[in-house]
């Protein structure tokens, strides 16, 4: 046999082999899609009772039907409390929203300067990404439907131009992307896994134009018109109502479905493995691509968030849930009501047969001044009397709002801004709103966990693709700027711990300073403030930079941090218009925080210190 025989041999048994590999991962998905359609037909119905169309319902074939009315004269009217409880959910989940810090493991300096360029990291990475705007987005997802996600990944299509191809596109450095995804586009392997790391396999699927697909793998494929809602999710408030009627479902025209199956390591795959396929092509078959879990191993770059865990569900479940039955009791109250209430003011009219002209009284009616002609000999229209409206339409009403309360963990000091209970002091305003934060903590937490656990990701790409020099810019203390250039080996993601901002509110810290203050804790001995403890506490109140423009402490204790990095290198003289006091405690704060394991600089640095004292 021929040496281009065995060639085409190898490239055919190549071509089956991807071929069902194709068609093993389109069964997979096709398997768990099926698996979780019920599922989705709650997020479905949760969406169109959120968006104020609430009369549907899931029918025994697990399909969404419209109801229909029993009578035609029949008030369908829709007073939706789902929305605004949802809305001051996302108000106050926006509000303790976490901000990252990287907190050093030890108080070396080496320790020290990681977490705060990890800290930078993480703060330019939020602001260039508008990090509030994707929590906020994921977060409307997890409120309405219980569960969403976010996917960490390295874009190498971002960042700072650093050259040109051969064809003279731009060639740039790459970046982070944090992507908040509906749980449409998630696909799990076990639907009663309980956490992420319980799962072994996960599939991403989603409708995208086949030029997008062409432009990021260079594979034309002839695309096609998909209208299928979990693979098209969209979130515009009239739009939730479209699936009801199958002519205006949302679709894409020429596109098709990308299916990423990712895989964690196994015995088979050390490195795990990720596989993606459009159509009938295979467009990708590898390893995981991101070393994103500690100690530079890899794992799936999808992050989840619930509104409420569920025992026993990979999905969580949305206070909508729990709400909806108590909203169509609701609707249906006051529906009847205000049905007795047009039986009141409109009247109910008994007319003898052929007495008058029937069809023009029911079009017309009795209005005032009507000049009504009845025939001679017979009884004249007359209004039934339909009684007064029964105490026990209001007695339900009143009972329904109040269980909206318990079940959606919302009072109307939170929801309306009104104080049913009457309380007038401060402090009990406060407990009352403490009590509905309460109410949200494992909502509050499960955004916290996400984040923290994003920002882990983010350091992590980093240090696995920043290989060479970046500049950070970032905004010190006091406001001024400074740059920052880091590689891959300056990164920890191991050696630190992550904190979140969020163990207090900006006004309860402002309070307990002004505290601390009142109390005299923050002076020295002698019973004054010294100017360091002066700059801090101003600011921590928001007046850094004010101070530092009367103040010049600052700027000294500054030029000595510089100087203890050069130090590190070689000698130093202290400059005579040098604060000594000031610069020989940041140099014995250096110190004592690891800087004496070295003998060399500890000697230059206890030279420079000898300086500064011959100088005071």
């Amino acid at each position: 046999m021929s040496e281009k025989s065995k060639q085409e041999i190898k490239q055919q048994m190549e071509e089956d082999r991807k071929k069902r590999l194709v068609e093993e991962i389109r069964a997979d998905f096709e398997s768990r899609r099926e698996a979780r359609r019920s599922i989705e037909r709650s997020w479905q119905l949760n969406m169109n009772f959120v968006s104020g169309n609430q009369y549907c319902d899931v029918s025994p074939t697990g399909e969404l039907v419209q109801e229909d009315r029993e009578f035609y004269w029949q008030s369908r009217r829709c007073f939706n409390h789902i929305a605004p409880t949802i809305d001051t959910r996302l108000a106050r989940l926006a509000k303790v929203r976490p901000t990252l810090e990287v907190r050093a493991f030890s108080d070396s300096e080496a320790d020290i300067k990681t977490a705060r360029l990890c800290s930078g990291i993480l703060e330019s990475v939020k602001n260039r990404l508008d990090l509030g705007q994707i929590i906020s987005k994921a977060s409307l997802w997890s409120e309405t439907c219980g569960t969403s996600f976010y996917k960490v990944i390295w874009n190498f299509d971002d960042g700072n131009i650093i050259g040109t191809d051969e064809t003279g596109h731009p060639l740039r450095e790459g970046d982070v992307n944090v992507i908040a995804l509906s749980p449409f586009e998630i696909y799990p392997d076990s639907l009663i896994a309980e956490s992420m790391e319980e799962v072994k396999s996960l599939i991403h699927a989603k409708a995208v134009p086949v030029s997008e697909i062409e432009e990021r793998y260079g594979v034309e494929l002839k695309g096609r018109e998909i209208n299928e809602f979990p693979l098209v999710p969209f979130s515009q408030a009239g739009g939730w109502k479209k699936p009801l009627d199958g002519a205006a479902h949302p679709k894409l025209e020429n596109a098709e479905i990308i299916i990423e199956r990712y895989t964690r390591p196994t015995g088979e795959y050390p490195e795990g493995r990720l596989e993606i396929v459009a159509g009938e092509t295979l467009l990708y078959e590898g390893p995981l691509p991101y070393r994103n879990k500690d100690r530079g191993e890899r794992t799936l770059p999808f992050i989840r968030q619930t509104c409420i865990p569920l025992a026993g569900s990979f999905f969580g479940t949305s206070v909508v849930d729990r709400m909806i039955p108590l909203q169509r009791a609701y609707n249906a109250v006051r529906n009847r009501k205000h049905e007795f209430l047009n039986r009141l003011s409109m009247g109910v009219i008994a007319v003898e047969d052929g007495s008058v002209d029937a069809d023009e009284l029911s079009e017309e009616g009795l209005y005032p001044g009507k000049v009504l002609i009845y025939r001679q000999g017979s009884s004249a229209p007359e209004f039934l009397d339909c009684g007064t409206m029964p105490t026990e339409f209001h007695e339900e009403e009143e009972r329904i709002s109040d269980e909206f309360i318990l079940v959606s963990g919302m009072s109307e000091i939170s929801r309306n801004s009104a104080n049913p209970t009457h309380v007038t002091s401060g402090v009990g305003l406060q407990l009352l709103l403490d009590q509905d934060s309460n109410r949200m903590q494992m909502s509050i937490e499960s955004v916290e966990r996400a984040i923290k656990e994003a920002g882990k990701q983010i350091l992590h790409l980093y240090k696995q693709f920043a290989s060479a020099k970046r500049v950070l810019s970032m905004t010190g203390t006091g406001g001024d700027t400074e740059l920052f250039y880091f590689s891959a080996s300056d990164i920890s993601a191991d050696d630190v711990r992550f904190v979140t901002g969020n163990e207090r509110t900006p006004e309860e810290t402002r309070e307990e300073i002004l505290e601390l203050l009142r109390l005299g804790l923050l002076k020295n001995e002698e019973g004054a403030i010294d100017g360091d403890t002066r700059n801090r506490v101003l600011e921590a109140l928001g007046y850094g930079s004010l101070e530092n423009a009367r103040d010049i402490s600052s700027l000294h204790l500054k030029k000595a941090e510089r100087e203890n990095l050069t130090l590190a290198q070689h000698d130093v003289e202290a400059d005579e218009y040098d604060d000594h006091a000031l610069h020989i405690a940041e140099h014995m704060r250096f110190l004592l925080s690891g800087g004496e394991e070295n003998k060399a600089v500890k000697e230059r640095v206890m030279r420079h210190i000898r300086s500064h004292r011959k100088g005071a």
